[in-house]
């Protein structure tokens, strides 16, 4: 019998990162699927630990990014995600992912939208860890780096009030260090309040390894493992020592 946690990975058409995302997280120890979404209903979500959506185009990001898919996210199993967070499952939405958890309001409002260079925008940048507690990011360090690829990744909420206060109240788990695209309060990453909840706009599968870096001088430290190692590592820990503990 399977003893290693499962993540379930939902791949929409236009979902492009979903392979990579499933070897990173199989390099950790999770076991993994990837699920087409015509195939998604409720029953899937039974013997899940973690449910992802990947980065990428999801419906060719028409209408807005991850609109459609959260739309046929709903049609399909309703009010499951949020059942399967409530129940301590863990969710975990990468760039294009991270746009469609924020339209199915599974994490605090604000919207993705074009950045302020109004061009697509691929390049390193570094962060700051604000949530070293956080399930997906204890192994983090206080600054890292990973690549971002995205057109519509600026965070905007109602007002800058709003923002201000995520980053008072903890749901801003990660921040540019540098105003990378406009984002309100430079937000990077945002929880929800269980803390299981977790989209971020940079790509961790993409910085796995030393060998993964722009700087072939890059020694990695402990292993040579990059930054997206320890956060999906970080993960993978919570929900052993979770499993553990019931």
């Amino acid at each position: 019998m399977e003893d290693r946690p499962c993540a379930l990975l939902l791949k929409f058409p236009g979902t492009n990162c979903d392979a990579e995302t499933s070897r990173a997280l199989e390099a950790v120890g999770f076991v993994t699927e990837v699920l087409p979404v015509s195939a998604l209903k409720p029953e899937k979500l039974v013997g899940v630990s973690l449910v992802v959506l990947s980065g990428g185009f999801s419906y060719g990001d028409y209408v807005m990014s991850g609109r459609i898919a959260s739309l046929v996210t709903e049609q399909k199993i309703g009010t499951t995600l949020k059942d399967f967070r409530d129940n301590g499952g863990y969710i975990l939405g990468i760039c294009n992912g991270f746009q469609i958890l924020t339209q199915l309001d599974l994490l605090p409002a604000g919207s993705l939208v074009e950045n302020a260079s109004g061009r697509f925008q691929c390049q390193w940048v570094k962060m700051k860890n604000l949530a070293p507690r956080s399930p997906f990011l204890s192994q983090c360090p206080e600054e890292f780096e990973l690549p971002i690829a995205h057109a519509e990744g600026r965070l905007v909420t109602k007002d800058a009030a709003e923002a201000a206060g995520y980053l008072q109240g903890g749901a801003a788990a990660l921040v540019y260090s540098d105003d990378v695209n406009g984002s309100f309060e430079r937000i990077a990453g945002l929880q929800d309040e269980s803390g299981r909840v977790f989209g971020l706009m940079p790509h961790p599968e993409r910085f796995m390894k030393a060998r993964d870096h722009y700087d072939p001088d890059w020694d990695g430290g402990e292993g040579g493992w990059g930054s997206g190692y320890w956060l999906f590592k970080s993960l993978f820990e919570a929900i052993k020592e979770g499993e553990a503990a019931s």
